[in-house]
């Protein structure tokens, strides 16, 4: 537990941040012989994005994921940007205090030459029914029409497994750009054997004038 206090203060006041960014928080987990479809919708004042994903576990501890990404333009969907995505957990579950896991993506936007690279850090631990999860994120952009820089952000979860169906829970995200908090509902929809959707849904509130309003997300992923 004093690890997980230490990295989710300390990390991120190590590096500039400039965008506030609301969307899914990673567990450290991953599934053998796991494939999901993914779906995401992120909303900051009004401003959709949309992620369509395809992942598959090549491992028991490493998941790749690939993502189109695109934005609402007047009503109409437009390819924005192409991530590749992968997780690698570290220990597992339950053999330390808390459960450690490590992300790393890059972003290619479709229109100009221009990229992001991140490294975060996932962590995990239980206590009774309830769960809590801190992502810290460190991102360098470069290429076409953007400033060099590195930015972070600290993402947090709690949740209370009332049931597989039905978990409730907290969310804060903090980057300079401010921070935002709000609650969140989950839940699993189990299909047979191996197969499952997993839900997700969220409203997040902006603290202070530096960040949005309102923040909305969804998600759907189908694991078979």
């Amino acid at each position: 537990m004093r690890q997980l206090l230490l990295a989710t203060v300390l990390l991120p006041a190590l590096v500039h941040a400039d965008g506030l960014t609301v969307d899914k928080v990673y567990h450290p987990y991953v599934q053998p012989l796991e494939r999901e479809m993914e779906v995401r919708m992120t909303s900051a004042d009004g401003e959709e994005r949309y992620r369509f994903g395809l992942g598959q576990s090549v491992s028991d501890r490493v998941f790749f994921e690939a993502y189109f990404i695109a934005k609402d333009d007047n009503n109409h969907l437009t390819l924005d940007a192409i991530e590749l995505e992968a997780k690698w957990q570290l220990t597992e579950q339950g053999e330390y205090a808390v459960d450690w896991g490590v992300l790393f993506e890059l972003e290619k936007q479709q229109h100009i030459n221009a990229w992001e690279a991140s490294a975060g850090l996932l962590m995990a631990k239980q206590w009774g029914q309830w769960v809590g999860t801190a992502n810290v994120t460190v991102a360098y952009e470069w290429g076409q029409g953007i400033n060099n820089e590195i930015e972070s952000l600290l993402a947090l979860q709690a949740k209370y497994r009332y049931g597989s169906f039905f978990e409730p829970g907290l969310e804060f995200y903090s980057s300079e750009s401010g921070q935002a908090l709000g609650p969140v509902l989950m839940g699993d929809i189990h299909l047979g054997q191996g197969k499952k959707v997993h839900w997700e849904v969220g409203s997040i509130f902006g603290l202070g004038y530096k960040a949005p309003d309102n923040n909305y997300r969804l998600l759907m992923e189908y694991e078979f």
